[in-house]
């Protein structure tokens, strides 16, 4: 039977749930965990040039740090930490003595192989275990697989990983790399595993991979809870629990459900991980999860629409997150369909001079709606609700840019609709561009009701009246009116868009009269 360690990647692959912000004592509390439950090797974090250091996260910029986070009695675990290759200068390295870790995992992609593997040899000439992390394994091929193999042979590493970025891996996939792997690889060398679990098959490849009849020494990565980024990885206390039922080993379970309990579930609770259609889809294209993350976060578009943005991007950049690429085919998408302006003079004429009552989603609308129904009496005022249908009786137009929302809104009330150019219909009664009504503040870019503000500024009206528009609030999912339109938005996330909605009324009101009818809850104004 092969020899199996447990690696646990909470405080480095979870960081990205946090930013690395775990606090130093729940740090230590969480090494502290793994070494009660006896897993092999612990993993303290990343090591990087580029921030800056901070005792309450388990991010360094010098490997000496790490040292404050490890308990002086190590109970024979081994203790590592992670370099992505180009973030840090090795000569910033200090030669192994014993006090911080005792091995480095270097991550790098295929471009950088040759200077990646320079980079092991001079970790190695300096004492440390060096861990082979070829990121996204699937995208080489045989040939190129056994290339890196034999120079990997060549200076005989501690570990050599199989490494599922994507999390898209079958059984037969993982079956065969293995193969290749075990009968190439130096015999002294440990074979490692490190899934992502986008497609729910983490465990059960964890699981076959342990039961292939073998000599070798394997490394099985997992974090607690799967904490990590997107759908996370493959769990710890599931899989040594299975170790213990299946392969005779001697994990103790116990602290880490206390960990969870205790630890985990806050930033859980925070940041949620786990299986998504985003995060599949991303699997399914074969691209990087930041692209669903991101594309996910804009909250606009559906699981098909953001399938088919995935088919338009290029094979090349799908294995390294590219903002500004994802942001530029997310507009492309956007702006498809053409305008339809067959009633835009009539438009223009019904609502110039007059005031505008905006109505949003937010909760005001409903708690406050007797101040809209009020406003919305006088015949010089347009209604306009946003994304929904305020009361059929009193709006006059539908103004919709996010196609979630189109699809709720009923067949009959699409002919009073103003629609952007994103939203594939000829059933409605004017099309704008939406392009053209983007503004440039990044996380409220095309935020609807600054969108509709920015169309009508343009069109010669009096007054406008705000309601409904309060912001988010901060890590909850009561910010609508309708409970059915709740969507999860991250602390960070919400604060940043209402900061930006701030920022972009400002700006709007040099030009145009604005009055909120209603409380914007989570905006300060």
């Amino acid at each position: 039977m092969n020899n199996i360690n447990v690696l646990d990647c909470t405080l480095r692959d979870g960081g990205y749930c946090n930013n690395w912000n775990f606090g130093l004592d729940n740090i230590k509390r969480i090494i502290c965990s793994l070494i009660d439950s006896n897993v092999e090797i612990i993993e303290c974090g990343f090591i990087s040039n580029k921030i800056e250091y901070d005792l309450n996260a388990s991010i360094f910029s010098d490997i000496r740090q790490i040292s404050k986070i490890i308990p002086e009695n190590r109970e024979g675990k081994l203790f590592v930490a992670m370099i992505n290759y180009g973030e840090y200068n090795i000569n910033d390295l200090p030669a192994y003595d014993g006090t911080s870790v005792d091995g480095i995992r270097v991550a790098f992609h295929k471009k950088d192989i040759n200077d990646a593997l320079g980079f092991c040899k001079q970790i190695k000439t300096k004492g440390y275990r060096v861990f082979i992390q070829a990121m996204v394994s699937l995208s080489y091929s045989d040939e190129e697989f056994l290339d890196l193999i034999k120079n990997v042979n060549s200076f005989n590493p501690y570990a050599f990983y199989i490494v599922d970025s994507f999390g898209i891996m079958k059984s037969k996939d993982l079956t065969r790399m293995f193969y290749m792997v075990e009968h190439n690889l130096n015999d002294s060398v440990w074979i490692g595993f490190h899934s992502h679990n986008n497609m729910q098959l983490s465990y059960s490849n964890a699981q076959n991979l342990v039961s292939i009849q073998t000599n070798r020494n394997l490394i099985i990565d997992t974090s607690i809870m799967g904490m990590g980024r997107g759908a996370g990885n493959l769990n710890t206390e599931l899989f040594v629990d299975f170790l213990n039922e299946n392969v005779k080993k001697n994990y103790n379970i116990r602290p880490l459900i206390y960990i969870i309990d205790e630890t985990i579930n806050y930033f859980y609770q925070q940041n949620y991980w786990g299986y998504s259609l985003p995060n599949y889809i991303s699997a399914v294209h074969n691209a990087h999860p930041d692209y669903a993350k991101y594309l996910d976060s804009k909250k606009t578009l559906t699981i098909g629409a953001m399938d088919e943005i995935f088919d338009m991007i290029d094979k090349e950049k799908k294995e390294s997150f590219n903002k500004n690429y994802i942001e530029d085919l997310y507009k492309k998408y956007q702006e498809k369909n053409n305008e339809k302006k067959i009633h835009f003079s009539e438009f223009v004429g019904f609502v110039s001079g007059k005031d505008v009552l905006m109505i949003a989603p937010g909760k005001t609308s409903l708690t406050e709606r007797n101040k809209i129904l009020n406003c919305a009496k006088s015949k010089k005022t347009v209604v306009i609700s946003i994304n929904y249908d305020f009361d059929s009786s009193v709006t006059d137009y539908i103004f919709v840019s996010n196609l979630r929302r189109y699809r709720e809104i009923p067949a009959q009330k699409r002919k009073k609709c103003i629609v952007t150019s994103n939203i594939p219909s000829t059933a409605v009664f004017l099309q704008v561009s939406y392009k053209e009504l983007l503004n440039n503040v990044e996380y409220v870019q095309d935020n609807a009701g600054l969108m509709l503000i920015k169309f009508l500024s343009k069109l010669g009206i009096n007054k406008l009246f705000l309601a409904g528009m309060d912001g988010y609030s901060l890590g909850s999912n009561d910010n609508y009116a309708d409970n059915n339109m709740n969507i999860f938005i991250e602390k960070q996330i919400a604060q940043s868009k209402n900061n930006g909605i701030m920022k972009v009324l400002k700006g709007f009101q040099k030009t145009v009269d604005i009055e909120f009818v209603t409380t914007p809850t989570h905006l300060i104004i």
